[in-house]
């Protein structure tokens, strides 16, 4: 297959061409500005939006979306003021779109049950593809942070877990932390079903595949020792950010997040046994979108003295 050496970029003011790929490492970012991008990727070709290093810097910031991430955006973009919250510092803010009940990891075999034609391949294009992309724009590919919601709270762990050559701070928020805990894979399953009618079977292999366990962030704790790390989980109980939301969603986020606290908690158990300190922050509040960006407000100090931009 021919080597693909253009993108699409789209700029902020919505106009779009065609701009070459630099075909060695420039020294610097381009400094601001949000743009789209199309990466080429065993999957085809992938949209990620960028937002540009305040002063052209090398430091990055990836951030993972939820169980329903949309294919035509990071739900980061839209749901939260990450864009204004980190407009003045020197990170670029990297958002991978789509992965719509992925889980961000290599799946076995495309999905079973919903026609999927394509194998996710989301480890490989989150630790190898697309960062070998963006080093063309000076983009490091060794200094970078990694943050996710709830779907995508474990597979930041677990990426940092296994890539600690790429990654000097992970994050997770309101994460499902401990997939081989007993009957954990039922809700997984329920969950994907319900989310585009994907096969967990086809994911990671039957429970008890070792894939389970290599895509557990509180199995794979000691692979983040030395790693700044910050978990947050609300405890279900409704607080003032869930003020807007409708009572039905409101309810429907309790019980998720009554899951996810119990995650929060097992991992802080086994970072503590295992002596590898850990920020856990666990208090009122859902699994909705405004708490994940108290969350990352809350992490910013944290990933940028990791990044070395504080």
């Amino acid at each position: 297959m021919a080597t693909v050496t253009a993108a699409v970029v789209v700029s902020t003011i919505g106009s779009a061409t065609a701009a070459a790929v630099p075909t060695v490492p420039v020294l610097r970012t381009p400094a601001g500005g949000f743009e789209e991008l199309y990466v080429p990727s065993s999957m085809g070709p992938i949209k990620v939006q960028v937002r540009w290093a305040a002063r052209g810097g090398s430091a990055a910031l990836y951030l993972l979306d939820g169980l329903r991430a949309p294919g035509d955006h990071s739900q980061w973009t839209t749901d939260t003021d990450v864009l204004n919250r980190f407009a003045g510092d020197n990170v670029t803010l990297v958002f991978p779109v789509g992965g719509h009940s992925s889980f961000y990891t290599d799946w076995y075999r495309p999905s079973s049950t919903n026609g999927q034609t394509t194998t996710y391949r989301w480890e490989t294009f989150l630790t190898r593809e697309l960062p070998d992309f963006l080093a063309g724009y000076g983009v490091s590919r060794t200094n970078n942070a990694v943050v996710g919601a709830s779907m995508g709270g474990n597979a930041a762990l677990t990426l940092a877990a296994h890539h600690r050559d790429q990654f000097r701070f992970a994050g997770a928020f309101s994460g499902f932390l401990n997939p081989t805990f007993p009957g954990w894979d039922l809700t997984m399953r329920a969950a994907m079903l319900d989310e585009g009618r994907f096969n967990l079977d086809d994911m990671w292999g039957p429970v008890g595949d070792p894939a389970w366990r290599r895509n557990d962030a509180t199995v794979q704790a000691e692979l983040l020792r030395g790693l700044p790390l910050y978990i947050t989980s609300g405890n279900g109980v409704p607080g003032p950010l869930d003020a807007s939301s409708a009572v039905g969603n409101t309810v429907n986020a309790m019980g998720i997040e009554s899951l996810a606290v119990i995650a929060a908690s097992i991992f802080r158990e086994r970072t503590t046994a295992l002596g590898i300190p850990a920020r856990v922050d666990i208090t009122a509040g859902t699994h909705t979108w405004p708490y994940w960006q108290q969350s990352l407000t809350n992490a910013r100090p944290m990933i940028l003295q990791a990044l070395g931009e504080a």
